[in-house]
């Protein structure tokens, strides 16, 4: 059934997707935050754990200086997500795998959601907070299946296998997306301004190489002027409408 506040969908946009081949599907917080996952950045000098914001807990010195205290932050932000559920936009990314020959989801978001849903070979730019990593022979370990303990490969201590601030994005995953979008026909960029680089070049790169970019945001972002359209709503609104409209 559709959504009573569906967007127009441009018949171009329908042609495009009806025939498309090769997609990529960018996807930033504001995904996530429709299954209730709290973005914890707050404005200005907003303290979010412990008198410290939210870039000081979250970053490489403060691994470096208080590993203890970064787990701890972590393991807070895990115990709030432990009941957050996929929300009909994770769902509706994840059958689009059915629907298309090259499917590629690159995601900001640590939460791992879309593989909840369903997505396969998602792309993490920025790591997932369900995973640790050892701080020396970078061995990962599943937090969903295995207790938080010293690394059984090399006995060093884990970390949270997350980009934090101040640190490179994992070895591979921008150029793979940047790869995918330079050869796709379509790409929507879902709940993200995409100002943060390196993600940010994902939509200019389609665009340089033919593809038409979609925009799905609630509000107008400083990306809506570049893309070829702009769908205003909740992606969790538009993208079942779109699967199903086209």
């Amino acid at each position: 059934m559709q959504s009573e506040i569906a967007p127009t969908i441009s018949a171009e946009l329908r042609q495009r997707f009806a025939s498309a081949s090769r997609v990529v599907v960018l996807t930033g917080a504001g995904v996530s935050a429709e299954s209730g996952v709290p973005t914890f950045r707050g404005g200005g000098n907003t303290s979010v754990w412990k008198g410290m914001p939210f870039d000081v807990i979250s970053s490489g010195q403060m691994l470096e200086r208080d590993l203890p205290a970064v787990w701890e932050w972590f393991d807070y932000r895990r115990e709030l997500m432990q009941s957050v559920k996929p929300n009909p936009a994770h769902v509706a990314i994840a059958n689009w795998q059915r629907r298309f020959p090259e499917l590629t989801v690159v995601t900001q978001n640590i939460d791992g959601l879309h593989q909840k849903a369903g997505s396969r070979g998602v792309i993490e730019l920025h790591g997932n907070i369900w995973r640790a990593r050892c701080v020396t022979c970078e061995m990962t370990i599943d937090l969903t299946e295995h207790r938080r303990n010293a690394c059984v490969g090399c006995g060093d201590n884990l970390r949270p296998d997350v980009v934090l601030f101040g640190e490179m994005l994992p070895p591979g995953a921008y150029e793979r997306a940047a790869t995918a979008a330079s050869t796709c026909e379509l790409c929507f960029v879902v709940g993200t301004s995409a100002l943060v680089y390196p993600a940010a070049n994902i939509p200019a790169i389609a665009k340089m190489g033919s593809g038409y970019v979609v925009e799905i945001n609630p509000e107008k972002t400083p990306l809506s002027s570049f893309c070829d359209e702009v769908l205003s709503g909740k992606a969790g609104d538009i993208l079942p409408v779109l699967g199903d409209d086209v």
